[in-house]
Formats: C-alpha cells, structure tokens, sequence
C-alpha cells in the first residue's frame, strides 16, 4: 500500500493500519539520547523534586518537559 492509501485507510478508520506499517524498522527521528550532567543548588534539586511528585513523574520527566518547552518559545 502506498502512502495515499495508507492515508486513506487511515482516514475512514474503518481498518487497523498497524499491520501495513513496519514496526520493527519504525524509528522515530530527531529521538538520539544523549547524556549531559548539571550541577544545581540544593535548593533547586528539592524545588525539582517537589514539582515531579506534585506532577506524578519523575524528576528527569519535569527537566526535560521544562527545557522543550523553553526551547520551542525561543524559537
């Protein structure tokens, strides 16, 4: 099926479009962890931490919300 078609299908919702999409080739661009360290008063690390449990996530899911997003008003 090409991409019209699969677009389509898609569309009319009435078929599982899953089965015609290789999900064990599937990447997902610009996703490439990289890791970076920083050092942080303590009192930033327990703000942090207040703000994850008041969320419901972890500490590392707020500081990479929190960057995007300042990210994306930069630009």
């Amino acid at each position: 099926m090409d991409a019209a078609g699969l677009d389509r299908t898609f569309d009319d919702g009435e078929e599982d479009v899953l089965g015609h999409i290789g999900l064990d080739s599937a990447t997902r661009p610009y996703r490439q962890v990289r890791r970076v360290n920083v050092d942080v008063p303590e009192w930033v690390f327990e703000a942090l931490d207040v703000e994850a449990q008041r969320l419901g996530v972890t500490r590392q899911s707020v500081i990479k919300v929190w960057i995007a997003e300042r990210l994306e008003r930069a630009s």
